[in-house]
């Protein structure tokens, strides 16, 4: 099911939390929605899932807009807030039951996606106890079993990996790719690692707009600019010329620097639109220098973060 979201804005007051946004997620995505606190994102999830009401714009799901008729809207959606609200006196399997029925799951059914999100989610172990017995980890899994058990074409997940431990995250994200294979998955997290290993596509927003899209991969490209490497050289006796001028004197490179003031060890900027590669490894051959290392510099997820929220 798509999501389409058009020009939204959200004001409070004379304050724009989300100002004239637009993007579209595809059944069989998964969506990361990042952005520093108070960015919008949890704003324009809210707005997605009909908890509010947008003060401008609009949102499509599968043709049907929230402001024309949000209870179909929200038969569609699974939807894990932030703070994720339980009922803490419950049992976790009282808890799962309760939401099936409010969420009109027909009552055939009910006790079978019970047991269906109970393996999903690991809460075999733990169904019987009540929710405020339970570790923060295993209220998340609670959260995300509730947005589940209805099955929807749609899932809102914000923050759905806080509070469980190393182990527990990499079931999580299996189990995010798992149903993003059939469903259309917007998750917003604070680990970006977390984000790049799940997410088919990333949107950044920062003051309300969208300043990014794209995967994590053509994200860090597009940071990263021109091709950055660094090289090792063991050179054996004299040279005509020293390595530094060597390189520098390539057709393909902007700049040389010398790393740490270690001998023969470099840092080569090239061209915009050109790779250095290929020419440094036929200057070593022509003379007769040892190649010890040549690494392109990537760029990291959290760096392409600040770049663009700073």
């Amino acid at each position: 099911m798509t999501i389409s979201v058009q020009n939204l804005t959200k004001t409070y007051g004379i304050q724009k939390a989300v100002d004239d946004i637009s993007f579209e997620v595809k059944t069989g995505e998964v969506v990361g929605f990042l952005g520093p606190n108070g960015a919008g994102k949890s704003t324009t999830m809210k707005i997605i899932t009909c908890y509010q009401a947008a003060t401008l714009g609009d949102v499509v799901l599968d043709g049907i807009s929230v402001r024309e008729d949000p209870d179909n809207i929200k038969k569609k959606i699974g939807y894990l807030p932030e703070n994720n609200p339980l009922y803490y006196e419950m049992a976790v399997i009282d808890y799962l039951k309760f939401c099936a029925e409010i969420q009109g799951v027909d009552s055939s059914n009910v006790e079978s996606r019970i047991k269906e999100m109970v393996r999903k989610c690991g809460l075999e172990d733990e169904k019987h106890k009540k929710i405020q017995e339970l570790s923060k980890g295993y209220k998340q899994r609670v959260g995300l079993a509730q947005a589940m058990i209805h099955d929807p074409d749609v899932l809102i997940l914000d923050e759905p990996t806080s509070g469980l431990d190393p182990n527990q995250i990499v079931e999580i994200r299996k189990l995010i790719k798992e149903l993003g294979q059939e469903k259309t998955v917007i998750l917003s997290s604070h680990i970006l690692s977390e984000v790049e290993a799940t997410c088919d596509r990333i949107l950044i927003i920062s003051k309300g707009k969208i300043v990014a899209d794209g995967s994590p991969l053509d994200l860090r490209i597009q940071a990263q600019g021109n091709e950055l490497l660094t090289v090792q050289l063991e050179v054996n006796g004299s040279a005509e010329n020293s390595p530094q001028s060597s390189l520098e004197s390539l057709p393909t490179v902007m700049s040389v620097e010398v790393i740490d003031g270690k001998e023969h060890y470099y840092q080569i900027q090239s061209k915009p639109e050109t790779s250095s590669k290929k020419p440094v490894f036929e200057l070593c051959v022509k003379n007769n220098w040892y190649l010890l290392e040549m690494k392109a510099i990537e760029t990291k997820l959290e760096d392409v973060f600040r770049e663009l929220t700073n």
